[in-house]
């Protein structure tokens, strides 16, 4: 069986969380549509963005769907709704890259819409970087206003939808995994739309393997607006505040993240309150059971910083280092944190519960998020 994840935002009624997920499953909160669900069969929306809002179109806005579509009569249309610091989406990103090679000169053509999850990435430089780090080359319409994200009734990241030339959707596909199936109704797709069109082999890329635990630890928040229930330290999380926090002795509570040192609470983040000389003289803490961990941290002053981590006691095992993790020379394992994103920590040979310990001497460290996974990524 395949492993499907997504994230699902819940969304704020008088004060109460609604709204539930399975897989990748995150309490809290989203800009949220009155309007119903775009789903199979429904008419697709048009988008909505101006030429300043796109990426990768040479400043022309597309309007893709709708009476006389620039893109109508081209071939099916493939929207990813996503955002550059979701792990899900990431994961779904070679799939897209390969079918955009495949399919792109074949009829098909690729938007993804980006709706962003923290403040910081409703910032179009912060979305053209990630574009460009992850190797995208289909348009990116910026949707920081969340205009589509309503026009659909989205809840999710990452959600797909195939859309005929008509500008029906034929095709609603809801996280990660899927992909043969996916591939399988682009191509149908295509011979729909052009039935005289050679196309080449499939993709031939795997679906990622689940690999079955007692327990995979769930996304954690670490601001207030979303992360009060996941704070471990004994006094407590304080709101807007800047608090001198204790870890506690002995296991940690897995799910959990404990602070120790200087800290101050943000809405989406907390963040590290003044420089020390020791980057473990203050530090975020936490126990989990997971294959893969990455973070989402921004450096809050712009400048670049180093957040060095210790996994079980001990620098990264070099087997076990994420994608992002390096070492100085004394054999420290750190990230070199230089913009505001996902950062890539453990790649775990196996997945188990570990120990993770997070600190720099930088007051700019600031912490929002922390993802796992129990099945390899693609890379």
């Amino acid at each position: 069986m395949n492993e499907t994840n997504f994230t699902r935002r819940g969304f704020l009624l008088g004060g109460i969380t609604l709204g539930v997920g399975i897989g990748t499953l995150s309490q809290g909160w989203a800009r949220f549509s009155d309007i119903g669900p775009v789903t199979e069969g429904s008419k697709a929306p048009e988008l909505i963005g101006s030429p300043q809002e796109w990426i990768n179109t040479g400043g022309q806005a597309l309007k893709a769907l709708g009476p006389g579509g620039l893109l109508k009569a081209n071939g099916p249309i493939l929207i990813d709704f996503w955002d550059y610091t979701c792990v899900n989406c990431i994961r779904t990103m070679p799939y897209l890259r390969a079918w955009h090679e495949r399919y792109g000169d074949k009829g098909l053509t690729i938007i993804g819409i980006h709706t962003p999850e923290f403040e910081f990435a409703k910032e179009k430089k912060n979305v053209e970087a990630a574009v460009k780090r992850l190797r995208l080359p289909y348009p990116v319409l910026v949707d920081s206003r969340y205009a589509n994200w309503r026009a659909y009734g989205n809840q999710y990241w990452p959600r797909k939808y195939l859309i005929n030339p008509q500008g029906i959707v034929v095709y609603d596909k809801i996280g990660e995994g899927g992909y043969e199936e996916t591939e399988r109704r682009i191509r149908q797709l295509l011979r729909e739309a052009h039935p005289n069109v050679k196309l080449p082999a499939e993709t031939g890329l795997p679906e990622a393997p689940r690999n079955v635990i007692f327990r995979q630890t769930p996304e954690i928040y670490s601001g207030y607006l979303r992360g009060r229930n996941m704070f471990g330290s004994p006094e407590g999380m304080k709101p807007n505040a800047t608090v001198t926090y204790t870890d506690i002795k002995g296991r940690r509570a897995d799910g959990l993240f404990y602070a120790k040192g200087l800290w101050a609470v943000q809405p989406e983040s907390i963040r590290h309150a003044r420089a020390t000389s020791d980057p473990f003289e203050d530090y975020i803490a936490l126990d989990y059971t997971a294959l893969e961990v990455n973070a989402v941290i921004q450096p809050e002053g712009g400048k670049p910083f180093n957040v060095y981590l210790l996994h079980d006691g001990k620098p990264v095992d070099r087997a076990d280092k994420g994608d992002d993790i390096r070492y100085d020379a004394q054999g420290r394992s750190f990230v070199r944190v230089d913009a505001p994103r996902m950062y890539s920590l453990i790649r775990n040979r196996k997945p188990g519960r570990h120990g993770l310990r997070l600190g720099s001497t930088s007051p700019d460290f600031g912490l929002y998020s922390f993802t796992f996974s129990s099945s390899p990524s693609l890379k």
